[in-house]
Protein backbone atom coordinates (compact mmCIF):
# COMPACT_ATOMS: atom_id res chain seq x y z
CA UNK A 1 0.00 0.00 0.00
CA UNK A 2 1.13 3.41 -1.02
CA UNK A 3 1.59 5.38 1.98
CA UNK A 4 1.83 8.67 0.11
CA UNK A 5 -1.88 8.13 -0.79
CA UNK A 6 -3.83 10.97 -0.38
CA UNK A 7 -7.35 12.85 0.33
CA UNK A 8 -8.90 16.25 -0.29
CA UNK A 9 -9.30 18.41 2.30
CA UNK A 10 -11.99 20.87 0.80
CA UNK A 11 -12.42 23.63 4.25
CA UNK A 12 -10.11 26.01 6.01
CA UNK A 13 -10.25 24.04 8.65
CA UNK A 14 -9.76 20.19 6.74
CA UNK A 15 -6.72 22.08 5.31
CA UNK A 16 -5.33 22.93 8.62
CA UNK A 17 -5.79 19.74 10.21
CA UNK A 18 -3.81 18.55 7.26
CA UNK A 19 -1.03 20.77 8.02
CA UNK A 20 -1.05 20.15 11.41
CA UNK A 21 -0.71 16.20 11.27
CA UNK A 22 1.98 16.82 8.18
CA UNK A 23 4.08 19.53 10.46
CA UNK A 24 3.96 16.85 13.27
CA UNK A 25 5.43 13.73 11.73
CA UNK A 26 8.19 16.30 9.75
CA UNK A 27 8.82 17.59 13.78
CA UNK A 28 8.87 14.01 14.87
CA UNK A 29 11.46 13.12 12.00
CA UNK A 30 13.85 15.80 12.98
CA UNK A 31 13.54 15.77 16.80
CA UNK A 32 12.57 12.44 18.38
CA UNK A 33 13.29 10.49 15.53
CA UNK A 34 16.04 11.85 14.39
CA UNK A 35 18.61 9.11 14.82
CA UNK A 36 16.04 6.75 12.70
CA UNK A 37 16.33 9.91 10.19
CA UNK A 38 19.56 10.50 9.75
CA UNK A 39 20.25 6.73 9.28
CA UNK A 40 17.56 6.67 6.95
CA UNK A 41 19.11 9.52 4.49
CA UNK A 42 21.94 7.67 3.35
CA UNK A 43 24.08 9.67 0.77
CA UNK A 44 24.88 6.52 -1.56
CA UNK A 45 20.95 6.01 -2.12
CA UNK A 46 19.23 8.38 -4.87
CA UNK A 47 17.64 11.31 -4.45
CA UNK A 48 15.11 10.84 -1.32
CA UNK A 49 12.38 13.05 -0.09
CA UNK A 50 11.04 13.88 3.26
CA UNK A 51 7.21 13.00 3.56
CA UNK A 52 4.87 14.23 6.69
CA UNK A 53 1.44 12.82 6.53
CA UNK A 54 -1.78 14.06 7.95
CA UNK A 55 -1.48 10.80 10.39
CA UNK A 56 1.66 12.38 12.31
CA UNK A 57 4.00 10.18 10.35
CA UNK A 58 6.86 10.47 8.36
CA UNK A 59 8.59 9.01 5.69
CA UNK A 60 11.61 9.14 3.63
CA UNK A 61 11.42 8.12 0.01
CA UNK A 62 12.03 8.47 -3.89
CA UNK A 63 10.00 10.98 -5.41
CA UNK A 64 6.60 10.04 -6.92
CA UNK A 65 6.74 8.94 -10.43
CA UNK A 66 4.29 10.59 -11.91
CA UNK A 67 4.48 13.85 -13.98
CA UNK A 68 3.22 16.50 -12.58
CA UNK A 69 2.80 14.64 -9.40
CA UNK A 70 -0.91 14.63 -7.78
CA UNK A 71 0.75 17.01 -5.07
CA UNK A 72 3.43 19.27 -4.41
CA UNK A 73 6.94 17.08 -4.06
CA UNK A 74 9.03 18.50 -0.60
CA UNK A 75 12.84 19.41 -1.85
CA UNK A 76 14.81 16.41 -3.56
CA UNK A 77 18.20 15.07 -2.52
CA UNK A 78 18.51 15.73 0.90
CA UNK A 79 20.40 13.02 1.81
CA UNK A 80 23.50 13.75 -0.48
CA UNK A 81 23.73 17.04 1.99
CA UNK A 82 23.83 14.64 5.17
CA UNK A 83 27.76 13.98 5.60
CA UNK A 84 28.94 17.18 3.77
CA UNK A 85 28.07 19.61 6.56
CA UNK A 86 27.09 19.82 10.39
CA UNK A 87 24.62 17.65 11.50
CA UNK A 88 22.89 20.49 13.27
CA UNK A 89 22.95 22.76 9.99
CA UNK A 90 22.15 20.05 7.67
CA UNK A 91 18.75 19.48 10.18
CA UNK A 92 18.44 23.26 10.43
CA UNK A 93 18.16 23.16 6.45
CA UNK A 94 15.99 20.07 6.06
CA UNK A 95 13.37 22.07 8.22
CA UNK A 96 13.59 25.36 6.54
CA UNK A 97 12.47 23.10 3.27
CA UNK A 98 10.20 21.40 5.16
CA UNK A 99 8.26 24.32 6.39
CA UNK A 100 8.10 25.26 2.38
CA UNK A 101 6.66 22.25 1.70
CA UNK A 102 3.92 22.57 3.89
CA UNK A 103 2.76 26.00 2.47
CA UNK A 104 2.99 24.61 -0.86
CA UNK A 105 0.57 21.81 -0.05
CA UNK A 106 -1.68 23.96 1.95
CA UNK A 107 -1.79 26.89 -0.86
CA UNK A 108 -2.24 24.37 -3.26
CA UNK A 109 -5.75 22.44 -2.04
CA UNK A 110 -6.92 26.67 -1.22
CA UNK A 111 -6.24 27.17 -4.99
CA UNK A 112 -7.84 24.03 -5.51
CA UNK A 113 -10.98 23.94 -4.30
CA UNK A 114 -11.08 27.86 -4.38
CA UNK A 115 -10.60 29.94 -1.70
CA UNK A 116 -11.34 33.29 -1.69
CA UNK A 117 -8.92 36.24 0.11
CA UNK A 118 -11.00 35.94 3.37
CA UNK A 119 -10.16 31.90 3.52
CA UNK A 120 -6.83 32.37 2.58
CA UNK A 121 -5.68 35.08 4.89
CA UNK A 122 -8.26 33.16 7.66
CA UNK A 123 -5.72 30.08 6.88
CA UNK A 124 -2.37 31.48 7.17
CA UNK A 125 -3.32 33.57 10.18
CA UNK A 126 -4.20 29.68 11.57
CA UNK A 127 -0.79 28.59 10.33
CA UNK A 128 1.27 31.77 11.39
CA UNK A 129 0.03 31.02 14.86
CA UNK A 130 2.09 27.71 15.21
CA UNK A 131 6.04 27.95 15.13
CA UNK A 132 8.04 27.14 12.02
CA UNK A 133 9.37 23.78 12.21
CA UNK A 134 12.47 25.67 11.92
CA UNK A 135 12.25 27.61 14.99
CA UNK A 136 11.23 24.24 16.76
CA UNK A 137 14.31 22.22 15.75
CA UNK A 138 16.52 25.18 16.10
CA UNK A 139 15.52 25.87 19.20
CA UNK A 140 14.51 29.76 18.18
CA UNK A 141 10.95 29.34 19.29
CA UNK A 142 12.18 28.39 22.33
CA UNK A 143 14.38 31.53 22.57
CA UNK A 144 12.02 33.87 21.36
CA UNK A 145 9.39 32.91 24.63
CA UNK A 146 12.57 33.50 26.42
CA UNK A 147 13.14 36.84 25.38
CA UNK A 148 9.43 37.62 25.55
CA UNK A 149 9.57 36.43 29.38
CA UNK A 150 12.62 38.69 30.30
CA UNK A 151 11.23 41.86 29.21
CA UNK A 152 7.79 41.07 31.34
CA UNK A 153 9.87 39.43 34.09
CA UNK A 154 11.02 41.92 36.44
CA UNK A 155 12.59 39.29 38.69
CA UNK A 156 15.10 38.43 36.19
CA UNK A 157 17.94 37.95 38.72
CA UNK A 158 16.74 34.79 40.65
CA UNK A 159 18.96 31.46 40.49
CA UNK A 160 18.29 28.97 37.51
CA UNK A 161 16.83 26.19 39.55
CA UNK A 162 13.88 29.13 40.39
CA UNK A 163 13.14 29.80 36.73
CA UNK A 164 12.81 26.19 35.97
CA UNK A 165 10.28 26.33 38.91
CA UNK A 166 8.45 28.71 37.22
CA UNK A 167 8.59 27.64 33.99
CA UNK A 168 6.98 24.10 35.18
CA UNK A 169 3.79 23.29 34.62
CA UNK A 170 1.34 22.58 37.59
CA UNK A 171 0.03 20.42 38.84
CA UNK A 172 2.25 17.83 37.42
CA UNK A 173 5.45 19.46 38.15
CA UNK A 174 5.35 18.25 41.27
CA UNK A 175 6.41 14.72 40.07
CA UNK A 176 9.23 15.53 38.29
CA UNK A 177 12.48 14.90 40.05
CA UNK A 178 13.88 18.65 39.18
CA UNK A 179 11.30 20.60 39.16
CA UNK A 180 10.57 21.21 42.86
CA UNK A 181 7.68 23.83 44.04
CA UNK A 182 8.79 27.12 45.00
CA UNK A 183 8.94 28.24 49.02
CA UNK A 184 5.53 29.13 50.78
CA UNK A 185 6.54 32.70 50.94
CA UNK A 186 7.37 33.28 47.11
CA UNK A 187 4.22 31.40 45.73
CA UNK A 188 1.99 34.33 46.22
CA UNK A 189 4.76 36.66 44.43
CA UNK A 190 5.28 34.29 41.36
CA UNK A 191 1.35 33.22 40.55
CA UNK A 192 0.96 36.15 38.02
CA UNK A 193 4.53 35.70 36.09
CA UNK A 194 3.83 31.20 36.10
CA UNK A 195 0.80 32.10 34.05
CA UNK A 196 2.14 34.05 31.66
CA UNK A 197 5.65 31.71 31.02
CA UNK A 198 3.41 28.80 31.24
CA UNK A 199 1.30 29.29 28.33
CA UNK A 200 4.14 30.15 25.83
CA UNK A 201 6.09 27.57 26.81
CA UNK A 202 6.22 24.68 23.71
CA UNK A 203 6.86 21.49 23.61
CA UNK A 204 10.53 20.90 22.36
CA UNK A 205 8.89 18.13 20.29
CA UNK A 206 5.79 18.46 18.46
CA UNK A 207 6.23 22.49 19.43
CA UNK A 208 2.89 23.04 20.83
CA UNK A 209 2.09 25.09 23.77
CA UNK A 210 1.79 24.09 27.20
CA UNK A 211 -1.76 22.68 28.59
CA UNK A 212 -2.55 22.98 32.16
CA UNK A 213 -4.36 18.98 32.02
CA UNK A 214 -0.73 17.69 30.50
CA UNK A 215 2.28 16.23 31.87
CA UNK A 216 5.81 17.58 30.81
CA UNK A 217 9.25 16.67 31.83
CA UNK A 218 12.49 18.80 31.04
CA UNK A 219 15.85 17.76 29.61
CA UNK A 220 18.85 18.13 31.90
CA UNK A 221 20.94 18.20 28.82
CA UNK A 222 19.01 20.98 26.67
CA UNK A 223 16.43 22.20 29.50
CA UNK A 224 14.23 22.14 26.59
CA UNK A 225 10.00 20.39 27.94
CA UNK A 226 8.64 18.01 26.54
CA UNK A 227 5.05 16.61 26.86
CA UNK A 228 5.23 13.14 28.83
CA UNK A 229 3.62 11.36 25.99
CA UNK A 230 5.62 12.80 23.25
CA UNK A 231 8.88 11.38 24.64
CA UNK A 232 6.68 8.61 26.03
CA UNK A 233 7.34 9.44 29.98
CA UNK A 234 4.94 8.78 32.20
CA UNK A 235 4.37 10.87 35.16
CA UNK A 236 5.18 7.54 37.34
CA UNK A 237 8.23 6.79 35.66
CA UNK A 238 9.19 10.18 35.91
CA UNK A 239 9.51 9.98 39.73
CA UNK A 240 12.52 7.83 39.21
CA UNK A 241 15.03 9.77 36.24
CA UNK A 242 17.37 11.17 38.63
CA UNK A 243 18.59 13.50 35.03
CA UNK A 244 16.70 13.23 32.25
CA UNK A 245 17.60 13.45 28.30
CA UNK A 246 15.29 13.91 25.86
CA UNK A 247 15.82 11.19 22.25
CA UNK A 248 17.43 13.61 20.75
CA UNK A 249 20.33 14.21 23.32
CA UNK A 250 20.67 10.89 24.21
CA UNK A 251 21.16 10.07 20.17
CA UNK A 252 23.86 12.63 19.77
CA UNK A 253 26.88 11.19 18.81
CA UNK A 254 30.13 12.49 16.75
CA UNK A 255 29.85 12.79 12.94
CA UNK A 256 32.47 12.45 10.64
Amino acid sequence: MDSRAQYNPRTVEEVFRDFKGRRAGLIKALTTDVEDFYNQCDPDKENLCLYGFPSEQWEVNLPAEEVPPELPEPVLGINFARDGMQEKDWLSLVAVHSDAWLLAIAFYFGARFGFDKSDRKRLFNMINELPSIYEVVTGAAKKQVKEKSSVSNQSGSKSKSSSKVQRAPEPQVKQQPKALPPPKDEEEELDEEDEDEHGETLCGACGEHYGTDEFWICCDICEKWFHGKCVKITPARAEHIKHYKCPSCSNKRARP
